[in-house]
């Protein structure tokens, strides 16, 4: 008789983990399924709920007698409030109501031909939902249009039209109008928003002289208002508007993408130093006469940075306050440009003050660009000294003679491109190739290895012009940058200002990636495009202008002087030199500009 041995056998370690996972990535999936399901369930039962809501609201407003229709103290006037929180069925809704004059051009409008001198046609009625406790990124929206009952009869009110445009003149849509007339009775309160043409129409509004005071603004921009005449102001250049009888007032505004001003405070070993405290203005003004900044800040520098936020795009300088030290400089140099939504970085150097010193600056006569190795010579009684700026640019302005040269040698000439570019026109522009009727959608090239002749910090890049057809969209001409130290480098790695190959400067982007300094060759490959193939975007010009080390761009600096009046020389290979003489009385300020032989 055999005996029969039966063996029970598990499972393994490694089979048990295998299963576990298994087991969890199907529980995940399906969990991730649910939960999407979910929220977009979610999403569309608060779409109806916000949907119900606005009906019942535009219900209310077709119910109303038509001279009720209307925003309470707003234009035109009636019951309805423009703001209120509504709670249904456990959620909170922010609900906007806007009502507006329409002026109908079926029997003519207001100023044209023929005159309507009765424009408040009819009257649109636009209600907005956001939930206040969901993840809803943007409102719920209906509209609807009412008309009164009989013929509208003339009115001596007359109409406001509000242009609001950014920094290159294109109109800003949506941007946040907020109009207070407080000379009528009651206060006139109106909360509106801008079109697709950067425009808001406010028809049939009482007249006044002086009387609406603006205020226009949006998320993430500067804003743009009306000042009223003060003792601080007493002459604004953008007073309250008027309203007249039976005529169009048109006042224009400008706002743009906000900006940010990181600044730091340097001795001239590149050194952190506790710097002193310094006054920031902007060359806009709200008033003349005397000149009113729109801005002027005051802030220390103690802790040897101070970063500015919500800055408006302005060309900004600075004054000194204390005297504890002396400004010797600023890279890069003031006056600083500071472009729409872009964050500039910006140090200024300082000495130990003495009574009397110069700060010479040096610059192109006609581009305005800080010029590299210019010598500065500075004599006086008892006094004789020479320094050299030791920053500037390098710049093309013709590419007509064409590819194949490695070394930039003939300032005409490039390295390579894709045979989409036309370097023919007259002086030397680049556009994009055109046959027959029609332009190439895009075309690139490389530039020749620039040497900078030691290791630098690259500051910005500027291109001209800034301004290119609206036909060839909004970014038609883009940059990258590579730089090394070796020159014969036979891979270039071209990157953006975020230091990816997928990132591009642009005419709003001009600050160079950090990551390029410390090198002294470099190239750069532009890119032309056009959204249009009837149209061609045109450089004529590219700067880049660096810095080595702490060395100011364009600028040097004398301290210790005596009270006096200097001559003072200024000359340059290739420059016509500059001479003359300069009074030193404190701190004083030169700048020179030296023309091209």
């Amino acid at each position: 008789m055999h005996k029969k041995f039966f063996k029970n056998r598990g499972f393994t370690l490694i089979e048990l983990t295998v299963a576990i996972a298994i087991f969890l990535i199907f529980s995940v999936g399906i969990y991730s399924t649910m939960s999407m399901v979910f929220k977009i369930v979610y999403q569309s039962r608060m779409k109806i709920l916000e949907t119900a809501l606005l009906s019942e609201q535009l219900e209310i407003a077709r119910n109303l007698p038509y001279d009720s229709i209307g925003i309470v103290n707003g234009i035109p006037i009636g019951v309805l409030l423009h703001s209120q929180t509504i709670n249904r069925d456990g959620a909170s809704f922010t609900v906007i109501t806007s009502v507006r004059n329409i002026d109908d051009p079926f029997d003519g409008i207001l100023g044209g031909t023929p005159n309507d001198t009765a424009p408040a046609d009819y009257k649109q009625v636009e209600i907005s939902a956001i939930c206040n406790n969901c993840t809803q990124q943007e409102p719920v929206i209906l509209s609807t249009i009412v008309s009164p009952k009989n013929l509208e009869g003339a009115t001596k009110n007359g109409a406001l039209f509000i242009h609001v445009f950014d920094a290159n003149g294109l109109a800003v849509a949506q941007a946040n109008i907020h109009i207070l007339n407080t000379s009528a009775n009651p206060d006139v309160i109106i909360d509106d928003v801008t079109d697709n043409d950067g425009m808001l129409k406010i028809v049939d509004a009482p007249t006044g002289t002086l009387s609406y005071n603006i205020t226009v603004s949006k998320n993430g921009y500067s804003s743009d208002y009306t000042v009223t005449s003060s003792a601080q102001n007493p002459n604004p250049l953008k007073p309250p508007s008027n309203v007249v009888s039976q005529a169009i007032t048109e006042i224009s505004f400008s706002i743009d993408k906000s900006s940010a001003l990181n600044v730091t405070s340097i001795n001239s070993a590149c050194s952190a130093i506790g710097g002193p405290s310094v006054n920031l203005f902007g060359t806009k003004i709200l008033g003349a006469n005397p000149n009113v900044n729109k801005t002027n800040l005051n802030f220390s520098l103690s802790s040897n940075n101070y970063s500015l936020n919500n800055l408006e795009w302005d060309t900004y300088d600075f004054n000194l306050q204390g005297t504890t030290y002396d400004l010797a400089g600023s890279v890069p140099m003031l006056p600083l440009k500071l472009n729409p939504g872009s964050t500039q970085n910006l140090s200024l150097i300082f000495e130990p003050h003495t009574t009397n010193s110069l700060l010479v600056k040096v610059k192109d006569a006609g581009t305005g660009l800080p010029l590299s190795n210019a010598v500065v010579h500075l004599t006086g009684t008892g006094f004789d000294d020479s320094l050299q700026t030791d920053l500037g640019y390098i710049r093309q302005t013709d590419w007509s003679g064409g590819s194949g040269q490695i070394n930039f040698i003939d300032d005409t000439k490039y390295f390579s491109d894709d045979g989409n570019l036309n370097n023919s026109s007259s002086p030397g522009d680049l556009k994009l190739k055109k046959t027959g009727n029609f332009y190439a959608v895009g075309g690139n090239l490389e530039s020749s290895t620039i040497d900078l002749g030691s290791s630098v910090t690259l500051r910005n890049l500027i291109f001209e012009p800034l301004s290119q057809p609206s036909q060839t969209g909004p970014s038609p001409i883009l940059f990258q940058l590579a730089a090394t130290n070796t020159p014969n480098a036979a891979i270039w790695n071209f990157v953006g200002p975020d230091g990816t190959t997928s990132s591009y400067y642009s005419s709003t982007n001009t600050v160079i990636y950090p990551g390029l300094a410390n090198n002294q060759y470099l190239r750069y490959r532009a890119f032309l495009s056009t959204a249009d193939n009837h149209y061609t975007p045109q450089l004529s010009e590219l700067d880049i202008t660096y810095t080595n080390n702490c060395i100011p761009p364009g600028q040097v600096f004398f301290s210790g002087l005596n009270s006096d009046t200097y001559n003072i020389d200024v000359s340059r290979a290739g420059y016509a030199t500059n001479n003359g003489t300069v009074t030193v009385g404190g701190n004083g300020l030169l700048e020179v500009n030296l023309s091209p032989l």
